[in-house]
């Protein structure tokens, strides 16, 4: 019997937590769709990683609009089924002295651009690609955070709430989805070890039960799992990565 090659969409895959989702979902077999602002790295090793690359502004939705139509049209080609759609991009601006930006500073054209990355290209991925999604019965996972549960010393005001709003939106996907065979999951992580990393962070870490930051490859093994067959019967969660953190 030939196996049917399963396909995922992976937003924000150039680099951190994306850049490792991207790794284990390719080791497993998985045909990797990735889109990011930035051109393919013909560096990386992914197989047919530049034809399923798609360059996309999520900041402007004409643009995001017409990747969804690419998306669809190299979905199409290859069965027309999408087994997970993996909304991992994400912005947080910081002040020109690279401080967070709070809810009197941050300046309201930051907050629309911030919202429609964070908030609002996820659903209309998730809408865009929903025939997709069910012919596959595929799982949705929205990349939350541990600052959208509480005030972050780092994490600016716009970017925290984006994502509280993106885990109660992670809610009604899961009850709207659901009747269509989606599941609809989020990921809360705290402080990974990425190169992003605000400075003394390694302080905060201190605190925490596990007493470390977090690895992307911790942050993907959970995407996979909540995309596999293991969790099928797992819908509307979202899910702590970040070594106790939030207890």
């Amino acid at each position: 019997m030939t196996l049917v090659k399963k396909t995922i969409v992976l937003t924000g895959a150039s680099r951190g937590i994306g850049h490792a989702t991207v790794k284990r979902f390719s080791s497993d077999g998985w045909r990797v769709i990735t889109c990011s602002r930035n051109p393919f790295d013909e560096n990386c090793p992914w197989p047919q990683g530049a034809e399923d690359h798609i360059q996309v502004d999520l900041a402007d939705p004409e643009n995001l609009g017409n990747a969804v139509a690419q998306m669809r049209q190299r979905i199409t080609d290859t069965g027309g089924e999408l087994h997970a759609l993996v909304n991992n991009a994400a912005i947080s601006p910081k002040s020109d002295d690279g401080k967070r930006l709070d809810s009197i500073s941050m300046p309201m054209h930051a907050w629309r651009t911030v919202f429609q990355v964070n908030f609002f290209a996820p659903i209309m991925l998730a809408r865009g690609l929903l025939a997709e999604l069910e012919a596959a019965k595929g799982s949705i996972v929205n990349v939350t955070s541990i600052a959208g549960s509480r005030v972050h010393p780092y994490a600016g005001s716009a970017y925290a709430t984006s994502k509280a709003a993106l885990a109660s939106l992670t809610r009604e996907m899961a009850s709207d989805f659901g009747p269509h065979g989606i599941r609809v999951n989020a990921i809360a992580p705290g402080e990974i070890d990425t190169s992003i990393l605000s400075p003394g962070t390694d302080e905060i870490v201190k605190d925490f039960p596990l007493r470390r930051l977090g690895q992307t490859s911790e942050v993907a093994e959970t995407i996979f799992f909540l995309c596999s067959d293991a969790a099928s019967y797992i819908t509307g969660a979202e899910v702590h990565v970040n070594g106790g953190q939030h207890v």
